[in-house]
């Protein structure tokens, strides 16, 4: 479910408030681990990049979570901010009548 008066946590944020900083393992070496440039997990962690197919199977391997786990932070992320700016469409008109059967 998504939140309604605030943005749902960014996968950057999550990786770095509740994998690195508890467990005291730095992005160089959780990069390095990955076989990651540094940026790229860097821009993750900055929320300035999102978590792809490939990057959430790195990283539920490594911190045995699951990529659905870093799949589904990235879809409420992005689905949240696309809702924001976001325009009702009506339905058409023969979709509107199968939905009231």
């Amino acid at each position: 479910m998504l939140p309604k008066y605030r943005p749902p946590t960014h996968p950057g944020e999550m990786l770095l408030e509740e994998f690195l900083k508890p467990s005291g393992i730095s992005q160089t070496v959780l990069a390095k681990h990955l076989g990651w440039p540094y940026a790229r997990l860097n821009e993750i962690i900055n929320g300035k990049r999102g978590i792809t197919a490939a990057s959430a199977l790195d990283l539920g391997e490594a911190l045995m979570t699951g990529p659905e786990f870093w799949l589904n932070l990235q879809r409420d992320w992005d689905l949240w901010h696309s809702k924001q700016k976001h325009y009702a469409i009506q339905p058409l008109p023969d979709f509107a009548d199968q939905a009231v059967a």
